[in-house]
C-alpha cells in the first residue's frame, strides 16, 4: 500500500475528527435523508474544480435530468451510461461531475449521467426501471448497444448490474460492456465483509448499509434481481469489470457476484486490492493503486467496444 494510499485512508477514516466530532457518524431510520442530500449536493458544488476539457450539457431527454459529461475530440458513435452512487438515497449527475469528468477524462469517451429515482420515496425496482427507459433513449437517438458502455459506483453498480437482467428480461439489446466499482449486489447483506471488515472500512458508516438498503427495498422483495442481481440469473450477460477494495463491509457482494458471473459464463475480470477501500479507483491520480484500478477498467472498456 503506497503513502498517499495509506494518507488517504487516514483522512477518510477520521474525517469526523475534521468536522470537529468526537465519534464517527452512525446511520439510523432517524437519520435525516433530506439534510444528507442537501450535505451531500452542497459538499460537491464545494469540491467541485473544472477539469480541462470536459464540458457538461444538459441533454435532450424528457422524463428527467440527464447530462452529457463530454470531453474533446471523444468518438461520437460511442457513449457511457453511468449510474451515479449515493446509498440508492442521495447523489445526482450534477453531485457526481467530479467523479464522471475524471473518469470521461481518462477513458475518452463522452459519458451521460442521469437522475435516477430516489428511495425510500421510490423503491426498487424504480431506479432500475427509469435506467432501462435511458438507456433505450440513447439506442433511439441511434447509438448501437455494442457502441454503450454501462458504468457505476456503489449503489450505481448494482443498478447498473441489475439493468443489465430487466434489459435481457425484457429482450433489449444488451450494452457492449459494464464496469461497475464496489458495485452493492445483495440487500440481504449476506457477505461476510459485513462483519469482518466493519471496523478497516474507512468509508461506510454504522448502519449505513443497513439502512439504507432497508429504504431500497422497501416492502418489496430483497432476493429480487432488479434489487439484488446477485440471486438474478446471470447468463448472456455482456463483458463485465468489477474493481473492489479487500477493506470494504461491500467487499463480498463483489466477490460473490463474480464468481456467480463466472459460472454462469460471463466474460468477467475481476480483481480485489488489498488495503483499498471503497470506489478507491476513482480518486485517481490521487494514489497509484486508484490510477492503476482505473486504467485497467479503462483498458477493458476500450478493449470490449472496438470487438
Amino acid at each position: 500500500m503506497s503513502i498517499k494510499a495509506k494518507m488517504m485512508y487516514i483522512t477518510i477514516k477520521y474525517r469526523h475528527l475534521f468536522k470537529g466530532q468526537l465519534l464517527p457518524e452512525v446511520i439510523d431510520k432517524n437519520t435525516s435523508i433530506e439534510k444528507q442530500r442537501q450535505d451531500c449536493d452542497e459538499t460537491a458544488e464545494r469540491f467541485f474544480k473544472p477539469i480541462k476539457g470536459i464540458s457538461f450539457k444538459a441533454s435532450d431527454y424528457r422524463e428527467f435530468y440527464a447530462e452529457w459529461v463530454e470531453i474533446e475530440n471523444a468518438p461520437e458513435e460511442k457513449a457511457v451510461l453511468y449510474f451515479h452512487g449515493g446509498g440508492f438515497v442521495m447523489g445526482n449527475a450534477r453531485s457526481h461531475r467530479n467523479i464522471v469528468g475524471n473518469f470521461v477524462k481518462h477513458l475518452g469517451i463522452k459519458a451521460l449521467v442521469f437522475d435516477y429515482r430516489l428511495a425510500p420515496e421510490h423503491p426498487a425496482p424504480a431506479a432500475v426501471n427509469d435506467s432501462a427507459a435511458i438507456y433505450c433513449w440513447l439506442l433511439e437517438q441511434g447509438f448501437k448497444p455494442e457502441n454503450i458502455a454501462f458504468a457505476g459506483d456503489s449503489a450505481g453498480g448494482g443498478i447498473a448490474l441489475a439493468t443489465l437482467l430487466k434489459c435481457r428480461d425484457d429482450g433489449i439489446p444488451l450494452p457492449g460492456v459494464c464496469a461497475v466499482f464496489s458495485p452493492c449486489t445483495d440487500m440481504t447483506i449476506s457477505g461476510e465483509s459485513h462483519k469482518t471488515r466493519e471496523k478497516s472500512d474507512p468509508c461506510t458508516p454504522k448502519g449505513a448499509n443497513e439502512t439504507y438498503t432497508g429504504y431500497y427495498v422497501g416492502d418489496g422483495n430483497p432476493r429480487h434481481p432488479y434489487a439484488s442481481p446477485l440471486f438474478g440469473d446471470l447468463t448472456g450477460l455482456p463483458p463485465i469489470i468489477i474493481q473492489v477494495g479487500n477493506n470494504e463491509t461491500l467487499r463480498d457482494d463483489s466477490t460473490c457476484y463474480a464468481k456467480k458471473a463466472k459460472e454462469s459464463g460471463v466474460d468477467i475480470q475481476f480483481k480485489v486490492w488489498k488495503g483499498m477501500f471503497h470506489c478507491f479507483p476513482l480518486l485517481a491520480p490521487m494514489f497509484p493503486e486508484a490510477s492503476e484500478a482505473l486504467e485497467e477498467v479503462c483498458q477493458f472498456i476500450r478493449k470490449k467496444l472496438e470487438r
